[in-house]
């Protein structure tokens, strides 16, 4: 049972962000950083990618941690109510992201995904952005 009313619900799904969240923006600040230089949101690439290096021909796209389904994460619960709902929702995510991934790599680019929960580790998500980017 939903702790509060419908109304009350929708107010809080309608302040869930797609674009400019928390974890995009550290991931974009970081690889500004590092000294590379992005373009966001590109609308002619498959998905819109989050961030893309087109002299590199890579895309990173920042993942939340509870709508995209990050596998062992404690924040991918499913919610306790309308559970038929929640998991066709969220399996037509996972589709959805297994086929705009698909759909780049035929083009020629090199797909990362950086999950909600890896940027509290800043080291760690600086060596992931330097091995997939290079030097």
């Amino acid at each position: 049972m939903d702790n509060i009313s419908p109304q009350e619900r929708s107010s809080v799904m309608s302040r869930v962000q797609s674009k400019n969240t928390r974890p995009e923006i550290v991931v974009r600040q970081t690889s500004y950083r590092l000294g590379y230089r992005y373009r966001l949101h590109c609308p002619d690439l498959p998905g819109k990618p989050d961030i893309v290096f087109k002299s590199r021909k890579k895309v990173i796209f920042v993942n939340g941690c509870f709508w995209h389904r990050h596998q062992g994460c404690n924040k991918t619960r499913t919610p306790k109510s309308n559970v038929d709902f929640w998991n066709n929702k969220f399996q037509k995510t996972v589709e959805r992201d297994q086929a705009t991934c698909a759909d780049l790599m035929r083009e020629g680019w090199d797909v990362l995904i950086v999950w909600e929960c890896e940027i509290r580790n800043i080291q760690d998500l600086k060596t992931k952005m330097i091995a997939f980017l290079g030097e």
